[in-house]
């Protein structure tokens, strides 16, 4: 069978224009990035259309393909008719060139240009990482002449978008020499992934470029002896920001390998950031078709507790139908079967591991208030027993199980699922949420751990102490809450797999995101700069002389 970067290369591309035609978009609303790219430059967008969440069980070695269900959903809502748009998270190259290898989709569901998404596309994650670290050059040069903001501690990190744990403890020095006004300072420091940043959270969820710049203005950078926040408005950082982000603010077009439209745009992590694409990208893709599909990243406790609670309410949004995503193979994973022994039929692990599945449906339906379909991706080695082990469990807690084969039939493999997922939109119940906006920051969180995750409690550092009592001096309330914690867990330890019970939470550190408009708790050991595995990704991703690229996945 070919590769996923030979089935992409071996695809007829169609023109971007005719894609953007599908959409009812001129040459005129188009920036094109040559044949094939384009960003959609559209003052004003009016989001009208049937909003479809695909998200999934906590994922494992094994891979749940959420991102290939989504595309092969969408293909297989456009061979029914319908007119559809993807709205999806850009692939950092953190993750490119560390475990994934890519994150386009897989098979004969992806979107294409393959290799141009999953490495630089636009441009977009490079202008976020020079806006970022302008903030910073300024900020340590304001301190550097003389700190007239009287700045004591800096929140503010610079970032990368590679893998990089040797910048998770730097040290920054300065040397004043014979300059007036102008001190020695010496302090340790921390670079985040481009992907966990502030200003990719900013600009995935600014409505337009006036928002985009009030909200950089809003970003805390430090403190001062007295307390009090530090604002990048204050160091005059704002309007440079945003003007390395004037063309980056807008979502990018592209297409599946059946034609089928495709906006990608911003790429926060899930597990230390709200994990979902621009809310540009979804306001157009429900402004120019009937049918949106987009997706949350990592687990539904992790992307579609953010997508659901943080994002649909800053964008007044709400989706029709949940897709829960998952494998026989990852669910078996969840119950203590060994990762080498897959493909051989465990229908007791599978019973095992079934809880972590019917947990993130039972929030679906209980917590928001969402009709649910599963997704399941096929595997030729799932045996009749452990597919009918698990039609019967989701049948019991209420939903439809539907085993697609978009990897291997894209569009055609995801009719069945596109039918179910269709019918379920047609529901009219308002969506709930997980916790009350107006509480105070603990009660978020507490209800997010009880609820959502099934946990017992909550416990702080004194450092995350301190760090509430700082927002809560300064008048910050009324906020959304992030939490940042493992993927692989419904809990914030990696190792509790399927669905744990009488465990509490322990929040480390919290920081307010005043640019963003949430607030962060940092849980258990989840670290913001990724570090490269034994073998990385990128070991394998190689270009020949005559431009082929292999290894891409």
């Amino acid at each position: 069978m070919l590769s996923d970067i030979e089935i992409a290369e071996n695809c007829n591309l169609k023109d971007i224009r005719q894609i953007a035609k599908k959409l009812g978009l001129g040459e005129d609303q188009l920036e094109l990035y040559g044949k094939y790219k384009a960003k959609i430059n559209v003052a004003r967008l009016s989001p009208k259309a049937k909003l479809i969440l695909v998200t999934s069980i906590n994922p494992t070695a094994s891979g749940e393909g959420k991102t290939t269900v989504s595309i092969g959903l969408a293909d297989g809502i456009a061979r029914l008719g319908k007119k559809v748009c993807l709205a999806l998270r850009e692939p950092s190259l953190g993750p490119v060139f560390g475990v994934k290898g890519g994150a386009a989709g897989g098979g004969y569901a992806q979107v294409v240009p393959m290799a141009d998404i999953n490495l630089h596309f636009t441009g977009d994650l490079h202008a976020i990482t020079s806006a970022n670290n302008l903030l910073c050059a300024m900020l340590d040069n304001h301190i550097f002449r003389g700190n007239a903001l009287d700045i004591q501690k800096v929140y503010f990190h610079r970032c990368m978008d590679m893998n990089d744990r040797a910048l998770r403890d730097i040290t920054i020095s300065c040397k004043a020499g014979k300059m007036k006004g102008c001190a020695d300072y010496e302090r340790k420091e921390s670079f985040e992934i481009t992907a966990a940043s502030e200003v990719m959270a900013i600009l995935c969820l600014a409505r337009d470029l006036k928002d985009l710049k009030e909200r950089l203005g809003n970003i805390v950078v430090g403190v001062n002896s007295k307390g009090q926040y530090v604002y990048a408005r204050q160091l005059g950082a704002h309007g440079a920001m945003a003007t390395l982000l004037k063309d980056a603010i807008n979502p990018n077009l592209v297409q599946t390998l059946e034609g089928t439209p495709a906006i990608i745009h911003g790429g926060p992590f899930a597990n230390i950031a709200h994990g979902c694409n621009s809310v540009r990208a979804t306001y157009a893709a429900m402004s120019f078709a009937d049918y949106a599909v987009t997706e949350a990243g990592f687990g539904a406790d992790l992307g579609a507790e953010k997508f659901l609670d943080t994002k649909c309410r800053i964008a007044g949004i709400a989706p029709q139908c949940v897709v829960v995503v998952a494998t026989v193979k990852a669910l078996k994973l969840h119950g203590g079967a060994d990762k080498n022994n897959l493909s051989v039929s465990d229908v007791n692990a599978l019973k095992a591991g079934l809880p972590n599945l019917l947990k993130h449906v039972e929030n679906m339906k209980k917590i928001y208030s969402r009709p649910v379909v599963v997704a399941m991706n096929r595997f030729a080695t799932d045996s009749p027993e452990e597919i009918e082990t698990v039609m019967r469990a989701c049948g019991e807690a209420g939903t439809q199980a539907i085993f697609t084969d978009v990897f291997l039939k894209g569009g055609e493999g995801g009719e069945e699922l596109a039918k179910a997922v269709i019918s379920a939109c047609d529901c009219k119940t308002p969506l709930t949420y997980a916790y009350d906006l107006n509480a105070d920051t603990k009660t978020k969180i507490n209800d997010i751990v009880t609820k959502v995750y099934g946990g017992e409690g909550v416990t702080y550092s004194p450092e995350a102490e301190q760090a509430l009592k700082e927002i809560e001096s300064n008048g910050i309330k009324g906020l959304p809450v992030i939490v940042a914690k493992t993927q692989y867990s419904l809990s914030d330890d990696a190792k509790k797999l399927a669905r744990p019970a009488g465990f509490t939470v322990h929040v480390r550190d919290i920081i307010y995101k005043g640019g963003a408009g949430f607030i962060v708790a940092i849980a258990g050991d989840i670290m913001l700069m990724p570090g490269l595995g034994k073998v990385p990704s990128a070991e394998k991703i190689d270009i020949s002389d005559d431009g082929t690229i292999t290894g891409l996945s």
